[in-house]
């Protein structure tokens, strides 16, 4: 177990991880090159700069926390440890990446075990470092953060993700979207769900859905939303929304009518 000292300085150091690489995918923005995309699957992209930033961000890593496994996206380093494991996301957003939209972040977590003890967001265009760790409280650039204070749908701003592949559900997505444009001040896709969770935890909007995600594009992003007073939850309410692929999160006050619109069609 670490000591409330060491999580804080471990902090630090990830947060200067996740801005080196941050400052190196921005460059290589400047002369990317689309032909050098590659595909991992159906709509399911990655670039010699998501590797790279993982490879760096895992080498940096190794030496901070040595203990310490891999969850990572791009298959870098899959030793998982017994207790400590950095849950690793180089570029979350590569499709706004490639196609210039300026959303996309370096997501790194650290989980205990089964929990999530430490997370950093950096968001490479704005320049903006989310970050918290467990008991902490939530940061952006080293001005603290809380959810909005919204009471219920009527006053929410929601983001979600679309599907990309697997179009099994999408009738059901497209349904809960339907529902939730008429409850709402509307829906906001950004194309990136670290950013997503992060813009819950600052208040600028109030809620967050989707589903067919993995544990690295949420597992930073959600401890950053309960450290600023938020809530996260499965579908159902539950606690699996790290590794079971659906996930809401919420500033608190809307959770509730949130999961009873979603139950209308995934229950």
């Amino acid at each position: 177990m670490l000591t409330p000292d060491q999580l804080s300085a471990l902090l630090e150091e990830t947060q200067e991880v996740a801005k080196q690489v941050g400052s190196f995918i921005r460059k290589e923005r400047q002369h990317f090159d689309v032909e050098k995309v590659e595909h991992k699957g159906f709509n399911d992209l990655v670039s010699y700069v998501d590797k790279e930033a993982e490879r760096l961000i895992v080498e940096k890593l190794e030496k901070i926390l040595p203990e310490a496994g891999f969850i990572t996206e791009e298959g870098t380093n899959s030793t998982q440890a017994e207790i400590f494991n950095w849950v690793i996301d180089p570029l979350d957003g590569t499709t706004n990446f490639i196609h210039g939209i300026p959303v996309y972040a370096v997501s790194i977590a650290l989980m205990e075990r089964d929990e999530v003890i430490l997370g950093v967001v950096y968001e490479v265009n704005r320049h903006e470092c989310f970050y918290a760790m467990k008991g902490g409280g939530a940061f952006c650039n080293d001005t603290r953060i809380k959810v909005s204070a919204a009471p219920d749908l009527s006053a929410s701003l929601i983001a979600t993700g679309f599907p990309y592949y697997n179009f099994e559900l999408i009738d059901r997505y497209l349904n809960s979207m339907k529902s939730l444009m008429q409850k709402t001040h509307g829906l906001r896709r950004l194309g990136s769900a670290a950013v997503d969770l992060c813009y819950v935890a600052s208040g600028r909007t109030e809620g967050f859905f989707e589903y067919n995600l993995n544990s690295y594009d949420v597992a930073a992003g959600t401890l950053i939303v309960q450290e600023a007073g938020g809530m996260v939850t499965d579908f159902a309410g539950g606690k699996d929304f790290i590794f079971g692929r659906k996930i809401v999160a919420s500033n608190g006050n809307i959770h509730g009518e949130f999961l009873a619109v979603l139950d209308e069609f995934w229950g």
